[in-house]
């Protein structure tokens, strides 16, 4: 594994460096847009929804859109002012009951390792917190933005798990829970104790396989065996950007004829004849991205 993250656990006097890893990783099965007909991807551009022109990744800005529709766009200055943090400090807040976290707070699990010369204090904080059967609430930063989280132990690892804020959890608002209005009758809920201690036993996570993961992959398998793949040819470039390639090519052409003191007449009629040749265009790509750099440059400067 690879830490994300360093920092220390700090409790009254005591504090534990510690790396942070992530605990869990999605084996979800994903698949790609694709055109049907040939097995290319599908792409998708930055595309502005007023003037319909692409944007590029540097003119785009961050947008906050209010509950009315209106879109207040923030720039770096902005966000510059926001409340952040860059603390590398896990502070405990307070040591609480392990009954009194609901798990629909808990979110993303994290492991914590510690340093080879904090060991000790981080077997002490492990002990205490199994003695006491308590999680501890902490305050800490990740990725610039303060959040709750929680202290347990797993397997003899100290487990930090972030929580989101109560006002992330949604009420349910449905009817159908008036418990006097449907409650259980006698027979009834001795049949249902019944069927609890029949299906009662011990929770081992082999017991659970991810049926559909599997039947994907011996589906694709089978098609891989079978010869049902496309493959798709190499992705060409829309014909709209060669030409701007190649115009930027005959700008750099004629700067450079211009500084050595030739006529860029003479260099528009050679670049343009072999620019008809595909195979001379193809070749000349990485060249010309950086002959059009430099060119640039000069007429910038």
């Amino acid at each position: 594994m690879r830490a994300i993250w360093k920092g220390a656990v700090s409790f009254g006097l005591v504090s534990v460096p510690v790396k942070v890893y992530s605990a869990t990783e999605s084996h979800d099965v994903s698949f790609r847009q694709v055109h049907a007909k040939d097995g290319g991807r599908i792409k998708y551009q930055r595309v502005c929804s007023i003037d319909g022109e692409e944007v590029a990744y540097a003119d785009i800005a961050k947008g906050y859109e209010t509950d009315d529709g209106q879109m207040v766009v923030l720039d770096d200055d902005d966000l510059a002012e926001l409340p952040a943090s860059s603390s590398r400090e896990i502070s405990v807040e307070k040591f609480v009951p392990s009954d009194q976290i609901d798990p629909l707070l808990l979110e993303k699990s994290y492991y914590l390792e510690p340093d080879k010369a904090a060991a000790k204090p981080y077997a002490l904080l492990r002990e205490a917190l199994l003695e006491a059967d308590r999680m501890a609430v902490v305050t800490v930063s990740l990725r610039t933005r303060m959040t709750t989280a929680v202290l347990r132990v797993r397997d003899d690892v100290i487990v930090m798990q972030t929580m989101m804020w109560p006002d992330e959890v949604r009420n349910p608002d449905f009817a159908g829970l008036d418990a006097t209005e449907h409650a259980a009758k006698p027979q009834e809920l001795k049949m249902a104790r019944l069927l609890v201690e029949t299906l009662a036993g011990d929770y081992d996570a082999s017991d659970y396989e991810d049926d559909y993961r599997d039947a994907v992959e011996s589906l694709v398998s089978a098609k891989l065996e079978g010869g049902e793949v496309k493959r798709a040819p190499e992705t060409k470039e829309p014909a709209g950007e060669v030409v701007d390639l190649l115009a930027a090519l005959q700008r750099s052409v004629n700067a450079a004829k211009t500084t050595r003191g030739e006529t860029a007449t003479t260099g528009t009629k050679t670049s343009a004849k072999k620019a008809t040749k595909k195979p001379a265009a193809k070749k000349a790509t990485k060249a010309a991205k950086k002959t059009a750099k430099k060119a640039a440059a000069k007429k910038a400067s």
